[in-house]
């Protein structure tokens, strides 16, 4: 807590726009007055000091240089190539739980996962990805449609004879419990 505020006084209380400069900015503090932070723990500071916008600029997760020459793919997996100068960088941004979606495509989808994510995804949310890693493949078996066998319902005279039955029941239990009047 007292590293937190230390940095504080260091950085003053401007608000940031840009949550990737808000981190540069605080490790810089932190390097510059010799302290180290766990990851959890620089983790509860920006949650503490932060807050969700839409507009701005997201939030770089990771990036990597690539080397001259090396080739790079783009694809549906949230790795963006991004150029600087010369310098090519794999950028891979954090993700928004809120935006957070799941399909579910069909088994035997022409194409495969990317062609439907390439015309049912794409065209309402250009910046989506797909987290492979999570990613099941399966089938989904409705058991109850196989193999549940409903049961006959009974007919309206049936009800009817269970109605009067248990109305002469009861009337009999208050007649008991009122004492005959």
């Amino acid at each position: 807590m007292e590293v937190a505020q230390r940095a504080q006084q260091a950085l003053g209380r401007p608000v940031f726009d840009d949550h990737n400069i808000f981190r540069e900015r605080f490790e810089d503090t932190l390097k510059a007055q010799g302290e180290r932070l766990s990851a959890a723990e620089k983790k509860a500071i920006y949650k503490a000091v932060s807050w969700r916008d839409e507009t701005a600029p997201p939030v770089v997760a990771r990036r990597s240089k690539l080397k001259a020459g090396e080739p790079f793919e783009p694809g549906f997996d949230g790795r963006y190539l991004e150029t600087v100068g010369k310098e090519r960088f794999i950028v891979e941004y954090e993700p928004d739980p809120e935006l957070r979606d799941t399909e579910q495509v069909p088994l035997k989808e022409p194409g495969g996962i990317d062609a439907f994510f390439a015309r049912e995804v794409l065209p309402h949310a250009p910046d989506a990805w797909i987290a492979r890693e999570k990613t099941q493949i399966g089938y989904e078996i409705s058991f109850a449609r196989y193999f549940y066998k409903p049961t006959p319902l009974r007919t309206l005279d049936e009800i009817r004879a269970d109605l009067l039955r248990v109305m002469a029941e009861s009337e009999g239990l208050l007649k008991k419990i009122v004492g005959g009047a």
